[in-house]
């Protein structure tokens, strides 16, 4: 009687985890089509050289195959995407680097005033793109006209001064990210060991040597976090850039700007094309995620 009974449990038991096991692999199943369905019909309809023909999300024949599209995309996208590259990363290392000292300035050092500070950061971040585009371009072509106050820079460097339009974006993204740095960064400092701090204030150590020493090495995980998420923004950001950056044929314009004009033209879309470009361009973004995803993981956890 008891070990029927046993087998009943066991039997039971074995029947609901099953169950259970079976609703979750349904579920991260439909999860995988609803994102990479996309993915996989874009990346199907760039190596079809009619992109009309047959169902949308099937691959091509081997007479249909044509690699085509790719070599026409990264021809028209590659100096949008080394634009790209020079905007993105010195804006990302830098709104996260000041970032990250404007969050120890709020969180390990005592000083007057930092709640209307602080205030300030978490207003910033609620300013959509949309409410700051007219000051914008007043600040960069009437009150700091970059592009002529630099004018012997593109002289000496043999380059357009067009250039001078992509730097003006770089600060333009710096000045934005360092709100949304901070809080993150914030939110980290405030539970590093107070101890710790308050040790090395005794021995003597000063604000910046405790910030290079400590606050910063400890800060990894979170600079992961920060970096992804601030290199993803930038990469993909299209509204300052048509504001900044005159047209997509400029030198300096960045790949998203160059992107939207892919494969128009008077005889209509050219789906193929423009899907390849749209997978060409977000390549860098799904590299760095694969790169650094375990670091991503471990600081969007602390």
């Amino acid at each position: 009687m008891t070990g029927e009974t046993t087998t009943d449990e066991r039997t039971e038991s074995g029947f609901d985890f099953d169950a259970k096991r079976l609703g979750l692999y349904a579920t991260l199943a439909l999860l995988v089509g609803f994102f990479l369905g996309p993915i996989e019909m874009g990346l199907v309809t760039s190596l079809k050289s009619d992109p009309t023909a047959g169902v949308p999300f099937l691959p091509p024949s081997a007479s249909g195959l044509t690699f085509e599209k790719w070599g026409t995309a990264f021809e028209a996208l590659s100096s949008g995407l080394f634009n790209s590259v020079i905007m993105a990363v010195p804006a990302t290392v830098f709104s996260a680097l000041l970032g990250s000292m404007a969050a120890y300035g709020l969180t390990q050092i005592s000083w007057k005033g930092q709640i209307p500070i602080l205030s300030l950061f978490v207003a910033a971040i609620f300013i959509p793109y949309q409410a700051v585009l007219v000051p914008l371009t007043q600040f960069w072509s009437i009150y700091f006209p970059l592009t002529d106050l630099l004018w012997f820079v593109w002289a000496g460097l043999g380059i357009s001064e067009e250039y001078g339009e992509l730097l003006k974006l770089i600060i333009t993204h710096i000045a934005y990210g360092i709100p949304i740095c901070t809080i993150l960064f914030r939110s980290f400092y405030k539970g590093m060991s107070e101890e710790m701090i308050e040790a090395a204030r005794l021995d003597g150590a000063s604000i910046r040597r405790i910030y290079r020493r400590i606050v910063l090495p400890l800060s990894t995980p979170m600079f992961a976090v920060v970096l992804i998420y601030q290199f993803t923004q930038i990469w993909n950001e299209l509204l300052f850039a048509l504001i900044l950056i005159s047209s997509g044929t400029s030198e300096a314009a960045p790949v998203t700007l160059v992107l939207a004009g892919l494969g128009e033209s008077q005889e209509g879309l050219d789906f193929a094309l423009r899907m390849a470009g749209a997978l060409l361009t977000a390549l860098p973004t799904l590299i760095v995620y694969v790169l650094f995803g375990e670091e991503f993981a471990e600081g969007a956890a602390t």
